[in-house]
C-alpha cells in the first residue's frame, strides 16, 4: 500500500522577517539577537504543528545600516530551540565552502542527540566574496570548484554519521562493556578536497542521522540534491515552472536508484495575511511606506549580477543583460525564479519589487485564499509543501502558521496531512527513515 501524500510546512526565518522594513513595527527592534524572540517564533511554529523552524544563514556582513542581518550563528540558536521545544524541527544552514565535515558532522548530530531527534542541515555552497574575504581566502572558489568540494563535503559528513551502528553504544554497568568496537567503523576517506579517518566521536543519533536539506535550484544544486537530499528548498515563482522543477528534480532521483517521494520539494512562500483581502494589502502597503526604495533597487541589480543603473523602474528586465551576464557571486536560482516570474506576468522592475524582487512568491490574501493556493501547488504536484516566510515576526508568523495551517487540514488534502504529531521533515519523512533502515546497519565504507 502506498504511503498518502503529507503537506510539509516549515517556518523560514530570515533577519526579524522577509519584509526590509518589517523591523521598524517591532516593539523591541534589537530582537535579532534576543533568544526570547526566537523562541517566540519556534513555539508558535510547534503550536501551529508546522514541520521545522528554518534558520538561514550568512557568513559576511551587509545591509546592517539599514536593517537588521542575520547574526546568530545557527546550530548554537537550534540548541536554544532544542531546550525549549518538544516536537517541532529544528534546521540550521551550514556551507559546505567555509566548514569542515568532521566539525559539521559533529555539531549537527549532537543537537540532533540534544533535541531527541529533531534536527536537519539546510546544506548551501556560498558564493559570497566578502564571507570568501572572512575565511582567508582571496577569491570565492568558482562554481565547479564550489559543488564538486560540495558533492565531497556531504559525502563525508553521510560517512562520519554512519559510521556508528545502531547499538554500537552498550554501556553495560555489569560488563563494564561501553561501546562494541565492531560496530564503529573508520571511514578512511581520501578524496581531491577531504582526507578524514573517522569513525565519528559520538554515536549515531536518535533519528539514525539528521535529515540533510539542499537550498538551491543551480544546474549544479539540483545535482546534488537529487543524489543526496531528503529535501529541496528551491524557488519558484510560476506553477508551471514549478510542476516542470518538480517533474526533473523527481525523476533525476530515479536516475539515483532513489524513490522519487524520498525526496520533497519545498519551494519559498511569502504570504501576506489579513482577515479580509483589503486588510492584507493594508498590511503590506504600511511595511512598503517604510521602505528605502533606492536601497532596494540596489540590493535587487546585484542580486541580478548587474547596477542600478541596468534598471529603470517602468520598463521590463534587461533581458539581454541578465542572459549576457556570467558572475560568479549570484544566485542562478534566484535569477532564473526572477525572469520566469516576469516573463509570466509581463512585469516591470517595479512590480517585481514590489513583489519581494522576484525571489520566493508571494501571495496577499486571507488565510482561505492562502489555503487555496497551498493546495492547489501541492494536489498539482508543484510542491510537497512550502518553506513560509513572514513578513515580519512572530506576527506573522502567528497568522500563517496557525491559520494557514489550520485551514490546510481542514482541507484534508489526504490522510493527516498536517498533522503530523512530530516534524514531518526528520521522524515523520518516510525517504529518510527508509534510508535509515537500510543503512543503520551497515558498515561505513
Amino acid at each position: 500500500m502506498s504511503v498518502p501524500r503529507r503537506l510539509h510546512l516549515n517556518t523560514n526565518v530570515t533577519g526579524t522577517g522577509r519584509h526590509p522594513a518589517g523591523w521598524r513595527t517591532l516593539d523591541n527592534p534589537k530582537s535579532i539577537v534576543d533568544l526570547g524572540f526566537f523562541t517566540e517564533i519556534a513555539r508558535i511554529a510547534e503550536r501551529g504543528k508546522l514541520d521545522a523552524v528554518f534558520l538561514s544563514d550568512a557568513l559576511a556582513l551587509r545591509g546592517h545600516a539599514h536593517g537588521p542581518a542575520q547574526s546568530l550563528e545557527p546550530t548554537v540558536l537550534l540548541t536554544a530551540l532544542a531546550g525549549v521545544t518538544q516536537q517541532v524541527g529544528l534546521i540550521a544552514t551550514a556551507s559546505t565552502t567555509f566548514n569542515d565535515p568532521f566539525n559539521l558532522a559533529r555539531r549537527f548530530a549532537s543537537v540532533d542527540h540534544l533535541s531527541t531527534g529533531r534536527v536537519a542541515w539546510n546544506a548551501v555552497t556560498t558564493y559570497d566574496p566578502d564571507a570568501a574575504a572572512n575565511f582567508s581566502m582571496n577569491l570565492p572558489l568558482d562554481k565547479d570548484a564550489r559543488y564538486a568540494r560540495a558533492g565531497e563535503f556531504v559525502d563525508v559528513v553521510l560517512k562520519l554519521w554512519d559510521s556508528w551502528e545502531d547499538d554500537a553504544l552498550i554501556a553495560d554497568r555489569a560488563s563494564g562493556r561501553y561501546a562494541d568496537p565492531a560496530r564503529v567503523h573508520a571511514i578512511a576517506h581520501r578524496g581531491a578536497y577531504f582526507q578524514v579517518d573517522g569513525p565519528l566521536n559520538l554515536p549515531r543519533s536518535p533519528q539514525g542521522r539528521p535529515v540533510l536539506v539542499q537550498a538551491g535550484g543551480s544546474e549544479a544544486g539540483v545535482a546534488l540534491a537529487a543524489r543526496h537530499a531528503d529535501a529541496v528548498f528551491t524557488a519558484q515563482t510560476t506553477f508551471d515552472g514549478a510542476q516542470a522543477f518538480y517533474r526533473d528534480i523527481k525523476a533525476r532521483a530515479v536516475t539515483q536508484g532513489r524513490d522519487l517521494d524520498h525526496l520533497l520539494v519545498l519551494p519559498g512562500l511569502y504570504p501576506v495575511i489579513g482577515g479580509t483581502l483589503a486588510e492584507a494589502r493594508e498590511r503590506k502597503a504600511e511595511m512598503d511606506a517604510l521602505l528605502d526604495r533606492s536601497s532596494e533597487l540596489n540590493k535587487f541589480a546585484r542580486a541580478l549580477g548587474l547596477t542600478a543603473s541596468d534598471l529603470q523602474l517602468d520598463a521590463p528586465l534587461p533581458y539581454e543583460l541578465i542572459d549576457k551576464g556570467n558572475s560568479t557571486d549570484v544566485s542562478r536560482g534566484f535569477i532564473r525564479a526572477t525572469v520566469q516570474l516576469a516573463r509570466s506576468e509581463n512585469l516591470t522592475v517595479r512590480d517585481l519589487l514590489d513583489r519581494n524582487p522576484g525571489a520566493h512568491r508571494m501571495a496577499v490574501g486571507t488565510p482561505e485564499t492562502i489555503a487555496d493556493d497551498i493546495e492547489r501547488w501541492f494536489t498539482g504536484r508543484a510542491a510537497d509543501g512550502f518553506n513560509l516566510n513572514a513578513d515580519v515576526f512572530p506576527s506573522a508568523s502567528r497568522t500563517s502558521s496557525i491559520t494557514s495551517c489550520r485551514y490546510c487540514s481542514a482541507r484534508a488534502f489526504s490522510a493527516a496531512t498536517t498533522k503530523a504529531p512530530r516534524c514531518a521533515s526528520t521522524t515523520a519523512c518516510h525517504g529518510h527513515r527508509a534510508a535509515m533502515r537500510k543503512r543503520r546497519t551497515r558498515p561505513a565504507p
